[in-house]
């Protein structure tokens, strides 16, 4: 039974999704000739639910040493921080930091819950803008 999809109409009428643009982290770079890499994402968008962290749950990140502007975004798909067995770096989030703001990129930092069709994950903003991959022409 998937108890979060009966939900979730409840909770959009309180605070709706708003649109993000998702970079997942597809385990690989790309290395340029002066030794930089840079990671791989496979990109795609979809509605999220973003929601301020209690103070219980900034209480366990600052134990973590997880500073910043962090927020509570819950998705459907399986989005994850840095997952060293596997070689993926943090997933990255592009969303307004307040509603109707310019998108801000968020790094995914730790999974608070991790379901077979949603995930609910802290995310961090960031100082630096990742760029999105550019097509082929």
């Amino acid at each position: 039974m998937n108890l979060h999809g009966i939900v979730r109409p409840a909770i959009n009428r309180v605070n709706p999704d708003i649109p993000a643009t998702l970079l997942q982290s597809g385990g690989a770079y790309t290395t340029a000739a002066d030794g930089k890499r840079t990671p791989l994402f496979n990109v795609s968008t979809g509605s999220i639910q973003v929601q301020g962290v209690s103070g219980k749950d900034l209480e366990h990140l600052s134990s973590l040493n997880i500073q910043g502007v962090v927020r509570l975004v819950f998705l459907h798909g399986n989005w994850c921080g840095v997952v060293r067995a596997d070689q993926k770096g943090g997933d990255i989030l592009k969303f307004p930091e307040v509603p109707g703001g310019d998108v801000r990129d968020w790094k995914v930092v730790l999974n608070k819950e991790t379901w077979p069709d949603w995930s609910s994950v802290f995310v961090v903003l960031q100082s630096e803008i990742i760029p999105l991959p550019v097509e082929d022409a």
